[in-house]
């Protein structure tokens, strides 16, 4: 499964934006599916899982209650809409697929990994 991300730009803090993550090919409805971020000088960082079927969906404590994760099996797509951002979220953010969501959410890796778009939130 390819992957490819977008939606990134440049916002002011409080604002909002919403990533979009497109897959090669509808084998991509039976994965689960993540977001990372990796900021500058940083280790990356997990986001946000959800599962094959988008009933169970994870967050990190940095992001929930901001962030949502979402998916459209029909467009081989994920989406992270991303509220009230802060400076501190600025990074390259990236999406990926694994066959299992705790390999994911818990183990904080992944199968595929997709392409990054850039988030830079800044006043």
């Amino acid at each position: 499964v390819q992957l490819q991300a977008s939606g990134g730009g440049l916002v002011q803090p409080g604002d909002s934006l919403r990533l979009s993550c497109a897959a090669s090919d509808g084998a991509f409805s039976k994965y689960a599916a993540g977001w990372f971020r990796q900021a500058p000088g940083k280790e990356r960082e997990y986001v946000a899982a959800i599962n094959w079927s988008a009933t169970d969906r994870y967050y990190a404590d940095s992001v929930r209650d901001r962030f949502t994760i979402s998916r459209d099996n029909a467009n081989n797509s994920v989406y992270l809409q991303m509220n009230g951002l802060k400076t501190e979220d600025t990074a390259v953010y990236y999406c990926a697929a694994d066959l299992v969501v705790a390999t994911i959410a818990l183990h904080h890796e992944a199968e595929h990994w997709g392409q990054r778009t850039l988030v830079t939130v800044s006043s």
